[in-house]
């Protein structure tokens, strides 16, 4: 009988495939850095095939490690890089052009246009989100428009549009299932999450003919079973769900209040709010968690576009260090009182701000500023940022008690500490760094019975790390005051290249 689950956790700049055994025990867990690219300002584009092959890669792979064979798996659980949008043929599942990645901003002049004519508010309220280029609609409204006959393809039902759960769905079925999750439907701009349902008001504001979207499905179900071609067995795909909800998931956040960070290339905090859509009036996003048996249970979302970006950022285009790892070996010794700040806004300001546009900027440079400085800095304007979402959360009514923390910065125990100073939490880190995958896999298991319900996670959970702030709240208010100040001035400056 077939005993092990397959989680593929596919993110924005790698893939990853983990083995578990039927208690969540991890097992073996393979690997695959991915390539972006940036043809243009504000752009960042995936390679559609090199994204699958890497998928395929790492189940290979990992498969391989853990020595046993695909038959071996009873399901397979998808979480994924969410709103990053792709376009394929139906016949040939070539896609129609590059994956346009979340981060990507191409489309601010036209969600600008939809905010311009007073749309935003409707959209808030059927979608729980915002007129931003992060998400999915108009970066498919674009696809359409500048592909040669992309929509005359797509009104003749001959496309695919989806977000990564889908195309990898899609791919590993052999075509034959074009279907995604009540949680990557709610990041779309498309999904009415009160309903339910595809809007058909959506549809029309952004010009996208409803034969493309794929059907929707809760997040454990039995979505298709693997093509023999692929994996030489015919698996069972049990669970999908976007990667943000999956953490929520794989932090044993079942119940409404509690809340989990998520440290990857981005940074994602988000509350559980239970049956209770909460409408944000300081631009955080309401979303679903997670769909189980037609019951969906809803969250409270903020998005920082950079965060192990920053990182990346520090060690590609800096040259400052060579791994990640070297950022917290910088960072030591350099104390709050430094006065370089850096607000990375690389691909605009995510939440509270939602400024597409901003450039990001290194401010309170002196003749002694150097590579710790400038390291110190980038890791602590993710803690920063951090504090703004814990703002908003709070004066939307919430009120989060600690952080359970989990991605791959929070390998770096420096950050960790300025993370609870500087917002003043006490910081729990995940025993496991793969809290996604491990939302994936639960769901899979859930599915077949292994657990009774959602709370069961309650018993798989665990902190391998706690933290709490050593820092006067007095001395993080004032740096967190000088933070927003700076966020100000730089919201303030309109930067143009004539």
């Amino acid at each position: 009988m077939a005993k092990y689950i397959l989680a593929i956790d596919q993110g924005t700049t790698s893939s990853r495939a983990i083995i578990y055994d039927a208690t969540l025990q991890q097992l073996a867990c393979a690997q695959q850095e991915l390539t972006l690219s940036y043809p243009h300002s504000g752009w960042v584009e995936q390679d559609a095939t090199e994204l699958w092959q890497s998928v395929v890669s790492c189940i290979r792979k990992v498969l391989y490690k853990a020595g046993i064979s695909a038959s071996d798996l009873a399901g397979i659980g998808i979480t994924n890089q969410r709103e990053t949008t792709l376009v394929w043929h139906k016949t040939t599942g070539k896609a129609l052009y590059p994956a346009i990645v979340w981060q990507d901003r191409r489309t601010a002049a036209q969600c600008q246009q939809l905010k311009d004519a007073g749309l935003e508010p409707l959209l808030q309220q059927k979608t729980g989100l915002l007129a931003d280029p992060y998400f999915s609609a108009s970066k498919l409204s674009w696809i359409l428009q500048h592909v040669p006959n992309a929509r005359q393809q797509a009104e003749r039902g001959e496309l695919c549009f989806g977000t990564v759960d889908c195309y990898l769905l899609w791919q590993l079925s052999g075509g034959k299932v074009h279907a995604t999750d009540a949680s990557n439907a709610s990041r779309t701009l498309l999904f009415n999450i009160h309903r339910q349902c595809w809007d058909d008001e959506l549809l029309k504001m952004f010009n996208i003919p409803a034969a493309i979207l794929p059907t929707v499905q809760d997040n454990a179900a039995s979505f298709a079973v693997t093509a023999v071609d692929v994996l030489a067995a015919e698996v069972p795909i049990l669970a999908m769900i976007g990667d943000q909800q999956a953490a929520l998931l794989g932090q044993a956040c079942t119940e409404t209040g509690m809340s989990k960070s998520t440290y990857g290339t981005g940074c994602f905090t988000v509350v559980n709010t239970g049956p209770t859509v909460l409408s944000s009036q300081h631009k955080l996003l309401s979303t679903v968690a997670w769909r189980l048996n037609g019951s969906t249970t809803y969250a409270l979302e903020g998005s920082i576009f950079m965060a192990g970006a920053t990182v990346q950022w520090l060690r590609d285009q800096l040259g400052i260090i060579s791994t990640a790892a070297d950022s917290e070996t910088l960072a030591q010794g350099v104390s709050y009182q430094q006065t370089e700040l850096l607000i990375p806004a690389f691909t605009g300001l995510g939440a509270p701000y939602w400024q597409p546009e901003v450039k990001a900027a290194l401010f309170g440079m002196g003749r002694d500023s150097g590579k710790s400085e400038i390291a110190a800095a980038a890791l602590r304007s993710v803690a920063y940022q951090s504090c703004d979402l814990l703002q908003a959360i709070q004066q939307d009514g919430l009120t989060v008690q600690q952080l359970r923390v989990d991605g791959g910065m929070t390998a770096n125990r420096w950050f960790l500490q300025a993370l609870a100073d500087l917002t003043q939490k006490q910081v729990l880190r995940c025993q496991t760094t793969d809290a996604t995958a491990m939302g994936a896999a639960f769901l899979v298991a859930l599915h077949l019975g292994i657990y009774p319900d959602v709370s069961a996670m309650q018993t798989v959970w665990r902190s391998d790390y706690q933290i709490s702030p050593v820092l006067a709240k007095a001395d993080a208010d004032k740096l967190h005051q000088r933070w927003q100040h700076l966020v100000s001035s730089l919201l303030s400056i309109k930067l143009s290249l004539d």
